[in-house]
């Protein structure tokens, strides 16, 4: 694999050692009030939060935290909520500048009422008040509205005098988030990656899974797809692929996957947690050059197998559609690195389509498992599914 000018990575397994110190330390580092977090609580009448939220003070970023999961279900049971007056856990914010604040916590909540209010959706699937289905809020009848009104949404918020460093500030707020989703709707990790690990290369995974070549091979909706009222073309895994970023995560394997040599001892998970945050220091040119590796990959993989790229082979399974990552993760890295042949490889693409699959005494392992099973995906089984790409291009790059 060659690599690119600034690409390095280095995965070294750290080991968690056992700190020792006197009852005198552990107090003195108490008081000092060290990993101590400042928090003040506040109240938000409901009526408010649309105002608040049409400012400036508020930073609402959707991809800080999840992508959209609530349907108009669960988002009118909310609603609801306020009008039987069910006491709601607090949200959670963050003051990054003074007065400033970033949603940590109850952006699904705070956006939820900001649509309402903007009569952006109607009332639907509620359990005690049916009477009111069909409804907007502008719709709903006066005292209806006005119980909904003087409702309030407590806050609990993280001081900006929390920390007295970017970097701490930065390590406390990822405390907080992990223990806050300890519990409840689990997110995926790729959500968590997301949260934590934000910076310029997790930017540049976000951006690169809208590319629309990558999203027709792994039948992805857009956001845009979502947002229609009339019914998508989609199912329900696949809608899933947007909602928990398992996307994002297609991307970022990719580059991580260029690192394979080093996935050793640690867990997948663990593996592309540390390539990310390591990737979010590199130099805006090594991005730009790998930003175009990513791109250029797709565009060759799609020319020559179009749609289905990374669908199984009929031999693997009863339903040959099945799109999976025991292919895409394979053959876009050996085909990255056959880039410079790509006229010589559309040349030929029929030729290569017709032999993908045919190598037939190559797709069985040692052990006569099928080479393309997802149940194996150990490291030496993964760098064998790439050799097999690798021998399906060579021909065609004399």
């Amino acid at each position: 694999m060659k690599r690119i000018k600034g690409e390095v990575f280095s995965l070294n397994k750290t080991n968690r050692e056992k700190i020792t110190h006197t009852d005198k330390e552990i107090n003195d580092k108490y008081r000092k009030g060290d990993s101590r977090i400042i928090i003040e609580q506040g109240r938000f009448r409901i009526k408010e939060i649309k105002g608040m939220l049409d400012g400036n003070d508020y930073k609402l970023n959707p991809e800080y935290q999840r992508r959209q999961r609530w349907n108009d279900g669960k988002k009118s049971r909310l609603i609801e909520s306020f009008i039987i007056n069910v006491p709601l856990p607090p949200i959670f914010l963050y003051e990054y500048d003074f007065a400033k604040y970033e949603v940590m916590d109850g952006l699904q909540r705070l956006t939820t009422i900001y649509d309402f209010y903007g009569d952006k959706f109607e009332l639907i699937e509620l359990e005690y008040w049916r009477e009111l289905e069909g409804k907007t809020y502008s719709q709903l009848p006066l005292e209806i509205k006005a119980g909904i009104d003087r409702r309030f949404l407590s806050a609990i918020i993280l001081l900006e005098e929390t920390a007295n460093t970017k970097e701490e500030a930065e390590e406390l707020k990822q405390i907080v988030f992990e223990r806050l989703n300890s519990g409840g709707e689990k997110l995926t990790a790729q959500e968590t990656r997301n949260a934590l690990y934000d910076g310029k290369f997790n930017k540049l995974c976000l951006k690169l899974a809208t590319n629309n070549k990558f999203r027709k091979m792994w039948r992805i909706p857009s956001k845009k797809d979502l947002l229609k009222k009339e019914e998508i073309n989609y199912s329900k895994k696949e809608i899933d692929r947007y909602k928990t970023m398992e996307d994002v995560e297609l991307v970022l394997r990719f580059f991580a996957y260029r690192f394979l040599n080093q996935y050793k001892s640690h867990s997948m998970k663990d593996f592309l947690d540390l390539y990310l945050k390591e990737a979010n220091r590199w130099e805006n040119k090594t991005l730009d050059d790998l930003e175009k590796v990513f791109l250029n990959s797709i565009e060759l993989v799609y020319g020559i197998f179009g749609e289905e790229a990374f669908v199984l082979p009929k031999s693997n399974i009863r339903q040959s559609k099945n799109i999976t990552k025991t292919i895409y993760e394979p053959l876009m890295q050996s085909i990255s690195k056959y880039l410079e042949y790509k006229e010589n490889l559309l040349r030929y693409k029929e030729e290569i389509k017709k032999n993908k699959f045919n190598n037939k005494e190559n797709l069985i392992l040692e052990n006569g498992k099928k080479l393309f099973d997802g149940k194996y995906n150990h490291r030496s089984v993964i760098e064998k599914r790439i050799e097999y790409f690798d021998k399906l291009f060579e021909p065609y790059t004399k």
